[in-house]
């Protein structure tokens, strides 16, 4: 089996591409999954994320389609004989980017279809012709509606990250999408993770496919170190930025598991100084093109995503991940955890738990195989620093008390000695005369100090007015 691009026998234009990318040693997904669809074989690949799945399906295709390669401007010389079909706009992007680099010294055309963009662009570019159509499912579907997609000469299709597919719900547009295809086709399929669903829809449109497993599924990146804490959710940001500081981390991504709170966490971390950008649904697609631009460029620390941004995207060099959350499906773990330690690189995976995820937290040890050992986290800005009052009236500096972790949790060094050595101080004095003069009890016929000078009464108030007298009419008996 190859383990070097050099060694696949790639047509030069394609081998020329190759090098310029600085590929030189080939995946392991590679290096098995290349020769399987150079003979034109269904495959059913499982590997980590991250691994290079994009050129084990990519290379051997465009290998294969170089036998139809023309220069013509006649669209109908140009039909699509590659489909790709991704789960997410990004991934998708991300895919047809690539394929564009590995066939950009051929006459092969490509094209990449998906939704949150006008469709006009799109339609003049597949009426000019393509040859490879990367595209995301609905999208594709309201192509093929509006006659601007013809499917009818396509031999192959790759279904890539196919579980993601299943979970948002798009097996109904793959059964439509399928439907249009010949029958007499190469089908692979490619995913991070196998469930059941993946395994039924293998049975159902792949003939006889090669199983292909570089690792044990539902498994993490050896290269990356993870990490669990307990922490409180107000004190996840805080717990964020002090990992973020100690490990002196460039860049990081940032999961969660709603919009709402991806928007919400985003500003909070912008407002305390770092430079965040947001990436979630509710977001135009202009708008997540620029935030993963951004990030990609260096501009921004942090890239604060919901699960949309989990799958497939290839940011090279980014050490770290935090989930912010938990994540509510077990699987998104794996695919999380996959941005960061990719191609062999290192990466850290933090997580932070609080009280209420032990129900996610039991899910995730039941696909992980093993026992999550949840770490406590010091924060630096409650250690004292300078110095101390230890409760003698004597200042001392931090940690000599004898704990050098936390002086302030040292109790109070108070020496006992017997009563008799004690010192007891007398009272000061008063300067007030008053209290130095004997006490002299008053006369019993003196009055009271408080009604001295006080007039009689006659029990009336001076705001009640008496009666007027008039005059009777008759003689009262």
């Amino acid at each position: 089996m190859p383990s070097s691009f050099s060694n696949l026998s790639l047509a030069e234009p394609l081998a020329r591409a190759v090098a310029e990318m600085g590929y030189e040693s080939m995946t392991p997904i590679q290096a098995q999954a290349i020769p399987v669809v150079l003979t034109g074989k269904d495959v059913m690949g499982a590997a980590q994320t991250g691994t290079g799945k994009t050129a084990a399906f990519s290379l051997p295709l465009l290998q294969r389609l170089l036998k139809h390669e023309n220069a013509s401007t006649s669209p109908a010389r140009h039909p699509v004989r590659a489909l790709v079909l991704l789960p997410t706009r990004e991934l998708a992007d991300q895919v047809a980017q690539q394929v564009k680099l590995y066939s950009k010294y051929t006459n092969l055309r490509s094209a990449v279809v998906f939704g949150g963009m006008d469709m006009k662009p799109q339609t003049l570019e597949l009426k000019r012709g393509v040859e490879v159509l990367v595209a995301t499912p609905g999208r594709l579907l309201d192509h093929i509606e509006a006659k601007n997609a013809v499917l009818n000469q396509v031999e192959y299709v790759v279904l890539d990250e196919a579980d993601r597919m299943l979970d948002i719900g798009f097996l109904p547009d793959l059964q439509r999408i399928l439907s249009f295809l010949p029958k007499q086709r190469t089908t692979l399929l490619f995913s991070a993770t196998f469930s059941p669903e993946i395994k039924r829809l293998a049975n159902s449109y792949l003939n006889d496919p090669v199983t292909i497993e570089v690792a044990r599924p539902n498994e993490a990146a050896s290269t990356v170190e993870q990490h669990f804490y307990s922490v409180n959710d107000d004190d996840k940001r805080r717990a964020l930025r002090q990992i973020v500081r100690q490990r002196g981390l460039t860049q990081a991504f940032v999961f969660v598991n709603s919009k709402l709170g991806c928007a919400r966490l985003a500003r909070s971390l912008e407002h305390e100084g770092m430079k965040t950008t947001a990436l979630h649904g509710d977001k135009s697609q202009d708008e997540r093109l620029k935030a993963l631009e951004s990030f990609k460029k260096g501009e921004v620390d942090l890239l604060v995503a919901t699960d949309v941004a989990a799958r497939g995207l290839d940011i090279k060099d980014v050490p770290a991940v935090f989930n912010f959350d938990v994540p509510f499906n077990a699987e998104d773990y794996i695919h999380r955890v996959g941005r960061t330690g990719r191609a062999g690189a290192s990466g850290l995976a933090v997580t932070f738990v609080s009280s209420s995820d032990g129900r996610l937290v039991a899910d995730l040890e039941k696909l992980l195989k093993k026992k999550i050992e949840l770490e406590p986290i010091e924060y630096e800005e409650d250690k004292p620093r300078g110095r101390i009052n230890d409760g003698r009236r004597a200042w001392r500096e931090a940690g000599e008390l004898g704990d050098p972790r936390d002086a302030l949790d040292a109790p109070p060094v108070r020496e006992r000695m017997p009563v008799a050595q004690r010192e007891f101080r007398a009272a000061p004095r008063s300067q007030d005369p008053f209290f130095d003069q004997p006490y002299q009890a008053l006369s019993s016929d003196a009055p009271p100090a408080w009604e001295a000078g006080a007039r009689p009464t006659n029990r009336i108030s001076a705001n009640i007015k008496s009666k007027r007298k008039v005059a009777a009419l008759f003689k009262p008996e």
